[in-house]
C-alpha cells in the first residue's frame, strides 16, 4: 500500500464522487406515465390511486416518495393481474361452449385442477415469502449504505481540513524542535553521556540528604532557640529600661551640677569612699 498525503487521497475522493455524480440516473425506476389497466377491469372494479410522486422526475428522492410510488405499482400490477385472469377465462369458457364438440369438463377434471391449483398456491405462496426476505435484507443494506455514505461524507469534511491542521502541526513542532537545540546548546549538563550523569545525580541527591537532615536539626532546634531568643527579649527590654533610666538620672545629676545645685551623690560617695578607708584599715587590707 503506498503511502499517500491526505490532499492526494481527498482529491481522489472528489474524482469518484465526480464520476459517480449520475448515479442517481441510473438507479432511477422506469417511468410509467399511464396506469395499466383495461377497460373491463375498469368496469368492474374502481380506477388505482393517484400517483402523488414520480421518481423520475426528483432530483433527491426520499423514503415517503418511494413508498408512494411502491404502492402504486402495486395497484397497478394488482388491477392488471385480475383483468388478465379474468380476459383468459372469458376466452377458454367462450371456446369451450362454441367448440365443436363442445367442451365439457368432469368432476374429476375439477378435482385434478384444484389439486394443481393447491400447488401452484403454495409455490406462489413460498415465492412471495422469498420476495419479502429479499425486499427485506434489501431495505437493511439500503440503510448500512445511507449510513455510510453520512460517515464518508464527514470523513471527507474532516479529512478537507487535515492538510492545513497537518501543516500547522509540522510548523508547530519545528519550533519546538529550534527550542530544544537552543537550550541544548545553552546547557551543557544536558549533553553529558549516561555515566557521568548518573554520577551527579548521585552526588546532587547526597547534597539534597545532607540538607535535608540539616534542615531536620534546624527545625528540632527552632523550639529552645524560640524559647532562648524571647528571654533575651525580654532581658533586653528590661535592660533598656534600665539604661533609660540611668541615662534621665545622668541628665539631671548634669544639669543640677551645672545650676551649682547638689544631689547628694557626690556626699554619698565622700561617705562610701571614707566607710571602705575605714573597713580596710579594720581589716588590715592596704591598697
Amino acid at each position: 500500500m503506498t503511502d499517500q498525503s491526505p490532499a492526494e487521497t481527498l482529491e481522489q475522493l472528489r474524482q469518484l464522487e465526480q464520476e459517480n455524480g449520475d448515479l442517481k440516473t441510473r438507479l432511477a425506476i422506469i417511468r410509467i406515465s399511464e396506469p395499466i389497466s383495461s377497460s373491463d377491469a375498469e368496469k368492474t372494479d374502481s380506477s388505482p390511486s393517484k400517483r402523488t410522486s414520480d421518481v423520475s422526475a426528483i432530483d433527491n428522492p426520499t423514503p415517503a416518495s418511494l413508498e408512494a410510488d411502491l404502492t402504486h405499482y402495486k395497484e397497478l400490477f394488482a388491477k392488471l393481474r385480475f383483468s388478465y385472469v379474468e380476459q383468459v377465462t372469458k376466452e377458454k369458457f367462450l371456446r369451450a361452449i362454441v367448440g365443436d364438440p363442445p367442451l365439457v369438463v368432469g368432476h374429476n377434471e375439477n378435482v385434478e385442477l384444484e389439486g394443481q391449483l393447491a400447488e401452484v398456491k403454495a409455490e406462489l405462496k413460498s415465492r412471495k415469502e422469498e420476495v419479502r426476505i429479499m425486499i427485506e435484507d434489501m431495505e437493511k443494506m439500503g440503510r448500512d449504505l445511507a449510513s455510510r455514505y453520512k460517515k464518508v461524507q464527514l470523513q471527507m469534511t474532516q479529512l478537507s481540513t487535515l492538510p492545513e491542521s497537518i501543516e500547522n502541526l509540522e510548523s508547530t513542532i519545528a519550533g519546538l524542535r529550534a527550542k530544544q537545540v537552543a537550550t541544548m546548546g545553552t546547557t551543557s549538563s544536558q549533553n553529558l553521556p549516561l555515566p557521568v550523569t548518573l554520577s551527579l545525580l548521585a552526588e546532587r541527591e547526597a547534597e539534597l540528604a545532607a540538607l535535608n537532615r540539616q534542615l531536620a536539626a534546624v527545625q528540632n532546634a527552632l523550639p529552645r532557640k524560640t524559647r532562648e531568643a524571647e528571654a533575651m527579649e525580654r532581658e533586653l527590654s528590661v535592660l533598656e529600661r534600665r539604661r533609660s533610666e540611668a541615662t534621665a538620672q545622668a541628665r539631671e545629676a548634669q544639669r543640677m551640677k551645672q545650676e551649682g545645685k547638689s544631689d547628694g551623690l557626690e556626699e554619698l560617695g565622700r561617705w562610701y569612699r571614707s566607710a571602705e578607708e575605714t573597713l580596710k584599715s579594720l581589716v588590715g587590707v592596704e591598697g
